[in-house]
């Protein structure tokens, strides 16, 4: 099916964090507290997402008040920490703003988000994602997680359903 059909069936877009968000790098101080570094350009086509009024999730397995920060400051609508089953985040996810599963597209790098991958409607991966991963996508960015692949989608979805220009009109271009 056409990558471009698909996208335009999405209402609500799901991100894992680590080598997606970031670039998969894992900083600690010498007392344990982790910090993680966002992309700025990725993070506008969150805010673009959430404006254009689609539902925007996290599911990530690992707890971090940085993420909180960031989901928060993003404006992002449902955020789950701590899964180790990613798939059933996602299906709460689905059950909570009633949405099926090809409505919504999801953006993984490594082996746990496969289950997720295949669950979806439009399966994102990031260019540096790992092969497995690589080989269940279908729509693979040509940007790196961190490095511009979550904006990469962002702007794909908001095209293919015909919000980005509006998204242009209405807030960035005066």
């Amino acid at each position: 099916m056409d990558l471009k059909y698909k996208a335009s069936k999405i209402k609500a877009v799901v991100f894992d964090v680590d080598g997606v968000m970031t670039d998969g790098s894992l900083t600690f101080d010498e007392n344990g507290v982790e910090y993680k570094t966002f992309n700025a350009k990725d993070g506008q086509g969150i805010v673009m997402l959430n404006r254009a009024g689609f539902v925007t999730a996290i599911i990530t397995a690992r707890e971090n008040g940085t993420v909180r920060h960031r989901f928060n400051n993003l404006g992002m609508t449902k955020l789950y920490e701590g899964q180790k089953n990613k798939i059933a985040a996602l299906n709460a996810f689905m059950e909570e703003f009633n949405l099926k599963p090809e409505e919504i597209a999801y953006m993984g790098d490594d082996l746990p988000d496969i289950c997720v991958l295949k669950t979806v409607g439009l399966a994102c991966a990031p260019a540096d994602a790992v092969c497995e991963v690589l080989e269940t996508a279908e729509f693979i960015c040509k940007k790196n997680g961190g490095r511009g692949a979550v904006r990469e989608m962002c702007d794909f979805i908001l095209k293919s359903t015909g919000k980005y220009e509006l998204m242009m009109e209405k807030f960035f271009i005066k």
